[in-house]
């Protein structure tokens, strides 16, 4: 009982990891696609347009690593390698819509959502995040 106590605890904490540092590069990806510091943006100068673009990032990932997780293989090694795999495909394709949104509307989609003023734009950015994530994570299903 213990030792399967012990490989639960050791394998929830590698997955708990490898979703942790997935985050943080859903968060620096966030940061690359906008203009400025998203972190002096955020927690700074509160930017409504900016917290509502990274939680959606977050959250898209958070579901994209959650379903991962879930349906990864038995077998440890390769549920990990899985989680990251899928993990990097949903952080790709969210960042993927982030640029074809800009493209497909006017002015500079990063310019936007970084204004002081609220902007509809955030909100079109959250949307595409939260609907490709729910791509990714029902194909991985």
């Amino acid at each position: 009982m213990l030792t399967d106590l012990g490989y639960g605890l050791a394998t929830g904490l590698a997955y708990a990891a490898v979703g942790t540092v997935l985050m943080v590069v859903g968060f620096v990806v966030v940061d690359l696609l906008t203009p400025g510091s998203l972190r002096r943006l955020v927690w700074a100068e509160r930017n409504r347009n900016a917290v509502i673009v990274l939680c959606s990032g977050l959250l898209g990932t958070a579901a994209v690593v959650v379903t991962a997780i879930l349906t990864s293989d038995d077998d440890f090694g390769r549920g990990i390698v899985s989680t990251v795999a899928y993990g990097l495909l949903g952080l790709l394709l969210m960042a993927v819509s982030f640029v074809v949104v800009d493209l497909l509307t006017p002015g500079r989609l990063g310019e936007l959502l970084m204004q002081g003023e609220p902007h509809p734009a955030a909100w079109v950015t959250a949307c595409a995040h939260l609907s490709v994530a729910a791509i990714v994570a029902a194909a991985i299903s």
